[in-house]
């Protein structure tokens, strides 16, 4: 009797948690999606059925949102393969017993705690193209050390421009990759570096066979949540570029195509696009999480 007041105690107290899940997640998901399948233009709602036509208009009369596609990729591979070079080499010399490590280990974080849109503004200074009297920023920089054939290379071309937004991005979450690998190197036990010296085998070596294959699961781990935090980048690109067609991202499309343009069946198109592109990366990832907790 007791087992079962205090099991419904605790779905009571949970249950207003549930239930606003229920409504402002998984409610809007579902509306989002039928909107989705909707032919609604304009202020006033028209829920007539289209089937799949905004999403194949999206990939075959949309050429922005190609763009958006080509841009995600480009920032997406730079973003996690950058994110994740400079967090390891980071925890590499933190797990070398670094004096202040505590201090420079906070350093490393402390760009976690401000947001993208102030990272973004400080930024857009340092990328400003203004050429003469008005250098600044990198162009100011670049002057100064004879360098001036890389003034402004981040607008020569949207390649370019997008691979320059995404150093921002790598400079705040290289910290949390950082804290990922360094906790990943201190539970190698220091025994396996040890016979392996004993063996003969170098600091490379060690490095490339014993360290290198211990830290998959985090580089996976980090790998997963990077792309798919690449995947909704909004405020960061506003705040660098504005919206600039040619640094397009799928979030912004939607917001343009949503609250400007008023298409709302196509806005939530790309909404959902953005969603599923998500729950291909996290969900076969937690999937494989629960699995190795259940074996443990």
């Amino acid at each position: 009797m007791r087992n079962t007041k205090e099991k419904w105690l605790s779905f009571l107290l949970v249950s207003p948690s549930i239930l606003a899940v229920a409504i402002f997640v998984y409610g809007f998901i579902g509306w989002t999606t039928r909107v989705s399948f909707t032919a609604w233009k304009g202020m006033i709602p028209d829920y007539s059925f289209v089937g799949l036509k905004n999403y194949i208009e999206l990939f075959v009369n949309n050429q922005r949102f190609q763009i958006d596609i080509r841009n995600t990729a480009i920032f997406t591979v730079i973003f996690v393969f950058g994110t994740l070079l400079l967090g390891l080499i980071t925890a590499l010399l933190l797990d070398q017993g670094l004096k202040g490590e505590g201090f420079f280990r906070s350093l490393f974080i402390f760009p976690m705690a401000i947001s993208y849109i102030v990272t973004g503004v400080v930024w857009r200074w340092l990328m400003n193209p203004a050429q003469g009297s008005r250098l600044s920023g990198l162009n100011l920089l670049f002057h100064s050390l004879h360098l001036d054939f890389l003034n402004s290379l981040y607008t020569a071309t949207p390649e370019w421009g997008m691979a320059f937004i995404a150093i921002p991005a790598i400079w705040q979450l290289s910290g949390y990759t950082m804290a990922m690998y360094l906790a990943g190197l201190r539970a190698i036990p220091d025994e396996l570096r040890e016979a392996a010296r004993v063996d003969g085998a170098s600091e490379f070596e060690i490095f490339r066979y014993i360290i290198l294959p211990l830290l998959r699961p985090v580089t996976l781990s980090a790998m997963i949540i990077l792309g798919h935090m690449s995947l909704k980048t909004f405020d960061l690109v506003i705040a660098v570029a504005g919206k600039q067609l040619a640094l397009d991202m799928p979030s912004i499309n939607m917001w343009q195509t949503t609250f400007d343009a008023h298409l709302y069946g196509s806005g939530a198109a790309i909404s959902i696009l953005l969603l599923v592109s998500t729950a291909v990366l996290i969900i076969p990832y937690l999937i494989f999480s629960l699995r190795k907790e259940g074996q443990q």
